[in-house]
């Protein structure tokens, strides 16, 4: 019934006692796919699935675990309709729907993904995965309350929740409930100690009441534990401002966006987060045709949100992004031409006179000092070339050219700006706005166009 390989991966998963040339049943084929899926051979279980519903095409198990496999490896679309069919044959698994509400949620559907939520919490109305994930949405759709009471209703069914206890915290910070804030953050560090962004998170809420001594504490503490750790190390210079890196180093960008790529969108509806619009719009008015005739650069591309707004002008459209956990989303959306995991500077000093337009929706606030990739853009762009971005507005007066902000990102002066770009030889429109919503309050933002001359010395 099954080929070669399926004996292989037989061989591989029992005990050599067990061993034989004899044919495997469709539940220990089963078996063995869960098993590699549960130990994160991916490929491995997504090929045995597939030998399984050549033979079983209606076999729901295979289905439904077939589909998260499907989400896991970047591919959403047909994880959910893989779970859905799951849940045709099987209507009343709570936990299927639960899976399912995963998928659509972390694929921007949030008002099917809370129909879904719902659907499981029917089925079993102690099912505390589902009401942390529902108040994750309902918060994300402006419903603080009852986002905040499908928290409480998961800790008080389990109140060891990790995940409840973190989202309640995360909730409460946004309403400006930062005493209580810090108790869910620390509920969550006693249930598990090393919890990194309930650290941070914690040490975060400490800054913004004024006490930075104990959010030096929480990081100090924590790079006792784990020398080195990028994220300890870049949110102590944040919040103690003592040894500033020039920018975010590679390894904290990394950790920091492959830890919730697969949540990032249905994260940032949460925050009104208007930065791809933004630089979507300085598009549109800079006289240009959207005639799919350039070849356009997507610079810290993330999950992708700014390629379906510029696709229409480029013939070749190029997405860089450092995180790979990001890129996997990215392309899934299927709309960009190319995506290559690297640093940005480096990224274009390697392509002299290569793109167009290159567009940046909240990259470069993970930079100082903006010079160097300036320049670096500069020489990627052709005569007339379009850089279009998108920084957050350093207040003060007069306001320090850039600064590192508690929440480790980099905030930059206007005419600071101005300045590192001219200084490349680009001509610069910088309009303000707000980019995001964050612990309820607007984030000042800067959108900039800059434009190469058009001829050498021009």
């Amino acid at each position: 019934m099954f080929g070669e390989r399926m004996q292989e991966l037989l061989q591989e998963t029992t005990a050599p006692e067990e061993e034989s040339s004899r044919e495997l049943t469709v539940d220990e084929a089963v078996a063995i796919a869960i098993q590699l899926h549960k130990d994160g051979r991916f490929e491995e279980a997504n090929a045995v699935y597939t030998e399984i519903l050549k033979v079983d095409s209606g076999n729901p198990r295979v289905l439904h675990f077939a589909g998260v496999l499907a989400h896991q490896l970047g591919r959403s679309a047909d994880g959910a309709e893989l779970i859905r069919k799951s849940l045709a044959l099987v209507p009343d698994a709570a936990d299927w729907h639960n899976n399912l509400g995963i998928v659509l949620q972390e694929s921007g559907q949030l008002d099917d993904a809370i129909g879904v939520y719902h659907r499981a919490i029917a089925l079993d109305p102690a099912h505390t995965n589902a009401y942390s994930n529902l108040g994750v949405l309902l918060r994300a759709t402006g419903k603080p309350v009852e986002a905040e009471d499908a928290y409480r209703t998961a800790i008080r069914l389990d109140p060891q929740h990790v995940d409840a206890h973190t989202n309640l915290g995360v909730l409460l910070y946004s309403l400006k409930r930062r005493e209580e804030a810090v108790a869910c953050f620390c509920r969550v560090i006693t249930l598990r100690p090393k919890h990194p962004e309930a650290r941070r998170l914690l040490a975060l809420a400490h800054c913004t009441l004024g006490e930075i001594d104990k959010a030096t504490r929480i990081f100090e503490e924590w790079l006792a534990e784990e020398p080195g750790d990028p994220v300890a190390t870049h949110m102590l210079s944040a919040c103690t401002g003592r040894d500033i890196p020039p920018r975010a180093s590679d390894d904290y960008v990394q950790r920091s966006f492959d830890s919730f790529a697969a949540s990032f969108e249905s994260k940032l509806a949460t925050l009104s987060y208007r930065a791809p619009m933004l630089v979507s719009a300085m598009l549109d008015d800079a006289g240009l045709d959207a005639s799919r005739s350039l070849d356009v650069l997507d610079a810290g591309c993330g999950t992708g949100l700014c390629g379906p707004l510029v696709a229409p002008f480029a013939r070749h459209l190029t997405g860089v992004d450092l995180s790979g956990g990001m890129l996997s989303q990215a392309k899934e959306k299927n709309v960009y031409d190319d995506l290559q995991q690297a640093e940005l500077t480096g990224y274009l000093r390697g392509r002299p006179g290569a793109f167009d337009v290159i567009v940046s929706a909240d990259t470069l606030v993970y930079f100082g000092g903006l010079k160097d990739v300036a320049a670096a853009a500069a020489g990627a762009l052709r005569p007339g070339g379009l850089f279009i971005f998108t920084v957050e507005h350093g207040a003060g007066d007069p306001a320090p050219d850039h600064r590192l902000q508690t929440n480790g990102r980099y905030a930059h002066a206007r005419p600071y700006v101005e300045r590192a770009l001219e200084r490349c030889g680009f001509t610069v429109d910088i309009g303000q706005a707000e980019l995001r919503m964050e612990s309820g309050v607007p984030v000042a933002g800067l959108v900039v166009r800059a434009r190469k001359a058009a001829v050498a010395g021009g």
